[in-house]
C-alpha cells in the first residue's frame, strides 16, 4: 500500500513534463551576456549547486604574458549578469576547479604563486580558504576528475623546478572527509604541458588522453582504475602524431575526441573511443582546429567551440550528433582559452579567451533541443513544483517510505524517484546524500510509471544522522534540486 500511494505522488508531480527522449541531435544559437568584471583566459568556470557560476582566476592576455589572478565572480544566469565576489587565497591561472559532493568547489595548482597549494570555496559564505596542499606543484592544465567515490583525481601537468620544466607523470588523490591528498598511480608518461584531457566513463574509471613532450613524440591514451589505484595505457589511437583538443562522454558511453596538427596549417580530426573493446576509430566530422572545448549538452548531443581557421580569424562552435556522426554547421563565436560551462537551463556559457575582441565578453549558446534539468520527487506540497522537502524515497527491502520516523542507515540500499535522466543512455548520475557520493546500484525507468526514473543506491558511511538529511542528484553536470530523508 505504501509503495502504490508513493508512486501515485510520483505520477502526479511529474504530469506534463518531458522524458528525456531526445536522440542527440542540436543546433543552436548565441546570444551576448553580461562582461565579467575583468578580462580572462585560464580561468575556471564552475556550475554551482544552485545554478550560479564560480569564475574564478585567469589572466589578461597579452602576447608575452600576463599577471595571474587571484579575483573571482559569479555569473547569474536569471539576470545574465556577473557579480564580484571575494579573493582566492592565491593568483592563479591554469588552475582546476571541481564541485565536491557537499557542494564546495577545489581549486588546485596554477601558474605563478599558486605551487601544489588547494583552497575551497564555500557558496554558502562566499568565502575561499586554503586545504591540504598538492604532492606536487601543477599547472599547464593538469586534470581534476570527481570519482564516483567522491574523491578527485589530480593528474599530469607540468611545473618548474630547479630551473627546469618538467612534464609530469604523476596523479593524486584528494579526499574531502579529510582535505588531504595522496598519492596514487603513476601515470604511464609524462603528459605535455598543454596536452592532457580527462573524462569520466560510465565504468567509474578515467579515461586520460595526452601527447609526450618531443620530436616523433606518440599520442598516447590510458585508463586509471580507482579500485585498483592503477593506470594502464589503451587505444592505440587512430591519428597518433597529433595534439588532443576535446574529450567528451557521449550519450551512449562512447568518447567523442577532436585533435589538432598543433600547427597552423588548420588540419584537425575525430576520433571515438570505444570502452568495451578499448578501441578508436576514426569518425568522418571534423570540429574547429585548435584551443577547444567540448561540452555534452543536456539532450546527449555534443558542443565544440574554439580557434578556427576562418581568414580573419576568429572562433565557432559546432554541435555533434551522435546518430548521424557528423558536426553541424559552425556558428562564429570567440576564440581561445575560454570555458564552456553547461547551465541549468540548458545553455551553455562561454566566458573569456585571448586573442581577440571580446577579453571579458560571455556569450550563452542556446540548443535548439533542451532536455530538463534533472529533478528529485518529493511528497512535500510546499515549494515549487513539489521539489522540497522528503523526498520520494523507499526503503528498497520494505518499499516503505523513508523519513524521520522509518529512517535509512548506512548501507541500506533505497529506491530514488525522480526526473531528467536520456532514455537509454549508460551515463550513470550521481548521488549525494549528507555530502557523501552515494554508490549507484541501478537506474532507469521506473516500472509501470510513464516519464519517472528510478536510481537504486546505497546509503554510504559517515553520514551524520538527522530527520532532515540532505540528497541532491547530478546527471550530465547539471544538479537536481535538493530534497530530504532521515538517517540515523
Amino acid at each position: 500500500m505504501q509503495n502504490c500511494w508513493i508512486l501515485a505522488i510520483v505520477s502526479t508531480t511529474l504530469l506534463g513534463q518531458s522524458g528525456g527522449k531526445s536522440g542527440g541531435k542540436s543546433g543552436g544559437t548565441l546570444t551576448p551576456t553580461g562582461n565579467m568584471a575583468v578580462s580572462r583566459h585560464a580561468h575556471t568556470a564552475t556550475l554551482l549547486s544552485d545554478g550560479k557560476v564560480l569564475v574564478a582566476g585567469g589572466e589578461a592576455y597579452h602576447p608575452t604574458g600576463g599577471d595571474a589572478w587571484a579575483t573571482a565572480e559569479l555569473y547569474d544566469p536569471s539576470a545574465g549578469v556577473f557579480i564580484a565576489i571575494g579573493n582566492m587565497t592565491r593568483p592563479r591561472a591554469g588552475h582546476t576547479a571541481t564541485l565536491l559532493p557537499g557542494g564546495k568547489v577545489l581549486i588546485s595548482g596554477g601558474d605563478g604563486v599558486a605551487g601544489a597549494s588547494a583552497e575551497l570555496y564555500d557558496p554558502s559564505t562566499g568565502i575561499f580558504s586554503a586545504t591540504g596542499e598538492m604532492t606536487t606543484s601543477r599547472w599547464g592544465l593538469h586534470t581534476a576528475t570527481l570519482l564516483d567515490t567522491g574523491k578527485v583525481l589530480i593528474a599530469g601537468g607540468s611545473n618548474w623546478r630547479d630551473g627546469q620544466f618538467r612534464s609530469l607523470d604523476t596523479a593524486e588523490l584528494y579526499d574531502p572527509s579529510s582535505g588531504i591528498f595522496t598519492p596514487t598511480g603513476p601515470m604511464t608518461t609524462a603528459s605535455d604541458s598543454w596536452g592532457i584531457r580527462a573524462v569520466l566513463l560510465t565504468s567509474g574509471k578515467v579515461l586520460l588522453v595526452r601527447r609526450p613532450r618531443g620530436d616523433g613524440a606518440i599520442l598516447t591514451y590510458e585508463l586509471y582504475d580507482p579500485a585498483a589505484g592503477t593506470f594502464s595505457l589503451t587505444g592505440p589511437s587512430a591519428y597518433p602524431r597529433m595534439y588532443p583538443e576535446t574529450v567528451t562522454l557521449l550519450r551512449n558511453g562512447n568518447v567523442l575526441v577532436t585533435l589538432s596538427s598543433g600547427g597552423d596549417d588548420g588540419f584537425r580530426a575525430t576520433e571515438l573511443y570505444d570502452p568495451g573493446t578499448g578501441t578508436f576509430t576514426a569518425a568522418s566530422g571534423v570540429a574547429p582546429g585548435e584551443y577547444l572545448t567540448g561540452t555534452v549538452l543536456s539532450n546527449g548531443a555534443a558542443l565544440v567551440t574554439g580557434m578556427d581557421y576562418i581568414p580573419g580569424g576568429g572562433g565557432s562552435a559546432s554541435t555533434y550528433d551522435v546518430m548521424t556522426n557528423t558536426f553541424s554547421t559552425s556558428i562564429r563565436t570567440r576564440e581561445v582559452a575560454h570555458t564552456a560551462t553547461l547551465l541549468l537551463s540548458g545553455g551553455v556559457l562561454l566566458s573569456g579567451g585571448c586573442c581577440g575582441r571580446l577579453h571579458t565578453g560571455a556569450e550563452i549558446f542556446r540548443p535548439d533541443v533542451v532536455t530538463p534539468a534533472p529533478a528529485l520527487l518529493s511528497l512535500s506540497p510546499d515549494g515549487p513544483q513539489h521539489e522540497q522537502g522528503p523526498g520520494a524515497i523507499l526503503h528498497a527491502d520494505t518499499h516503505e517510505i523513508v523519513s524521520s520516523s522509518n529512517p535509512a542507515i548506512a548501507g541500506e540500499a533505497l529506491e530514488v524517484y525522480c526526473s531528467g535522466l536520456l532514455e537509454g543512455s549508460p551515463i550513470p548520475p550521481q548521488i549525494v546524500i549528507g555530502g557523501k557520493m552515494a554508490e549507484i546500484l541501478w537506474f532507469g525507468n521506473a516500472p509501470g510509471i510513464s516519464g519517472v526514473n528510478q536510481v537504486n543506491v546505497r546509503v554510504p558511511g559517515g553520514v551524520a544522522p538527522g530527520s532532515a538529511v540532505p540528497v541532491r542528484l547530478t546527471y550530465i553536470s547539471r544538479p537536481s534540486n535538493e530534497v530530504t530523508i532521515g538517517v540515523r
